[in-house]
């Protein structure tokens, strides 16, 4: 195993570290921002959109400018800041979901683009294109604690765990919402096979 030092990535237990130190020296708190903005970052722009950059931008730095105002009440115990960072980057995400809705909506309208001829399309991109649309019908169609659960868990690959920290919620209501939530996307999907 690579250690922390080596690897440049820092060891769990960092973070809690580097938060406590930040309530004498608030300057320290840079630290937690440059372990965690890029990855922040790409979540907040999957989730916005790539036409989004600089509201993902926004999202990133106003997420960590929440993050350092609530540094005091942060729980000292949790080793890793990641998922407390992704809750509040979810719930900054959460005031555009009506964008977000409304993208998805378009998209579930949008026709399979044209391009290649049949004969030079792989059978994975094919479905990929013809799914498409239904895939954002259907998350379009969750509710947004539904896809905010989903994007944490498949897209910033939170653990169960983790997803749990970031939405204030019980392991279990992951569990649960999780199975409800691919159950309806499979059951929107059937229909397009």
């Amino acid at each position: 195993m690579v250690s922390a030092a080596l690897s440049g990535r820092p060891t769990a237990d960092a973070d809690a570290a580097v938060i406590a130190e930040s309530l004498a020296e608030p300057d320290r708190f840079a630290r937690i921002f440059d372990l965690h903005a890029d990855e922040i970052h790409r979540y907040a722009a999957r989730r916005l959109g790539a036409d989004q950059v600089s509201l993902a931008d926004d999202v990133t730095a106003e997420t960590f400018l929440v993050a350092f105002r609530k540094r005091r009440r942060y729980d000292l115990t949790r080793p890793d800041s990641r998922p407390w960072l992704y809750g509040i980057a979810a719930n900054l995400i959460a005031k555009h979901r009506r964008t977000e809705i409304r993208k998805l909506r378009a998209l579930a309208r949008t026709a399979e683009p044209e391009g290649e001829a049949f004969e030079q399309r792989s059978v994975d991109r094919m479905d990929a294109e013809r799914l498409g649309p239904s895939l954002a019908a259907a998350l379009a169609g969750l509710a947004t604690a539904e896809r905010e659960l989903l994007f944490l868990v498949t897209w910033a690959e939170l653990s169960y765990e983790q997803a749990a920290e970031a939405l204030g919620i019980p392991v279990g209501t992951v569990r649960s919402r999780l199975s409800r939530t691919r159950a309806k996307i499979r059951s929107a999907l059937e229909g397009t096979r």
